[in-house]
Formats: C-alpha cells, sequence, structure tokens
C-alpha cells in the first residue's frame, strides 16, 4: 500500500476511533503532503513514497524544534503536544539507523572517496546521504562525518 493511502487510512480510523488529536495530526500531515504536491505540479499524479518520507521527515523535524522552543519558553504542556505528534507522524518513515550503522556508512563513504579534511565534508555529507536515504537524520550524518575527518586530522 502506497504511503499516502496509509495516512488516509490511519486519518479514518483515528476518526472513527474518537481519537481527536491523532486525527487533527494526521490531517496536518496530508495537507502538507497535498502543498507539496501543488508546489510541485503534481496534484494529479501524487508523489513517490521517497519524497512523502521527505516531507514526513520534515514535519518531524518541525515539531521536535517547536517541543524544544515551547520547553526553553516554560511550556511543557504545548512541548508534550508536539513530541506526541512527532511521535504519531514518525510512524511513517523507515526504521531508523542507529548511530553505530550512520557512522559505518560515514567511514566506509570517505574511505571511498579517499576523502581527506574538513573540505571534504560537503560532498561527503551529500554521499552518504544518498545512501541512507531517510533513514537517518541530516543533522546527525553532518556530526559523524565532521568527527570523522577531524579525527584524520589529528
Amino acid at each position: 500500500m502506497a504511503l499516502k493511502e496509509q495516512i488516509q487510512n490511519d486519518l479514518k480510523a483515528a476518526l472513527l476511533g474518537g481519537d481527536r488529536f491523532a486525527g487533527e495530526t494526521l490531517r496536518g500531515l496530508k495537507a502538507a503532503i497535498l502543498n507539496e504536491e501543488v508546489a510541485q505540479g503534481k496534484r494529479d499524479e501524487g508523489l513517490e513514497d521517497a519524497d512523502i518520507e521527505k516531507i514526513v521527515a520534515r514535519e518531524v523535524k518541525k515539531r521536535q524544534e517547536s517541543a524544544t522552543l515551547y520547553e526553553d519558553n516554560g511550556r511543557a504542556e504545548s512541548a508534550a503536544d508536539e513530541r506526541r505528534e512527532a511521535e504519531i507522524i514518525s510512524a511513517y518513515l523507515p526504521q531508523q539507523l542507529s548511530e553505530t550503522e550512520i557512522q559505518e556508512v560515514v567511514t566506509t563513504t570517505i574511505d571511498e572517496m579517499g576523502a581527506t579534511g574538513m573540505q571534504s565534508m560537503g560532498m561527503v555529507i551529500g554521499a552518504v546521504k544518498q545512501k541512507v536515504g531517510n533513514t537517518a537524520d541530516g543533522a546527525t550524518v553532518a556530526r559523524l562525518v565532521k568527527q570523522a575527518l577531524a579525527e584524520q586530522l589529528t
């Protein structure tokens, strides 16, 4: 089943089951997908699952950043709601790689590219992201690449 259909079916189930919070969260996710379809001119044919996964990852990241801001401003209840939304939405992401698995991909990629020094950091990050797709957070990939390249220099 396509990811968009899965989200639609889960939205229906949440609303019929009386879970208004999950229903509203999934409705917002559907709206984000629709906005991207319109922006890309693919309203009729829809987006590929990989593109939808990118939207889902972006929406999860938004919720996590909002939760952090709410916590920093002493609004724990709003932060908890954002974290619940992020948890509901993240169910549509592929299984995330552990830091160890990402580190292995980073090391392999650096070796394959023969990358040395910080000047090649952008190319390595791009190559790693292409290999891992939506199974790893971009910030984690960037941090691990930076660490690996810095260790080469010492």
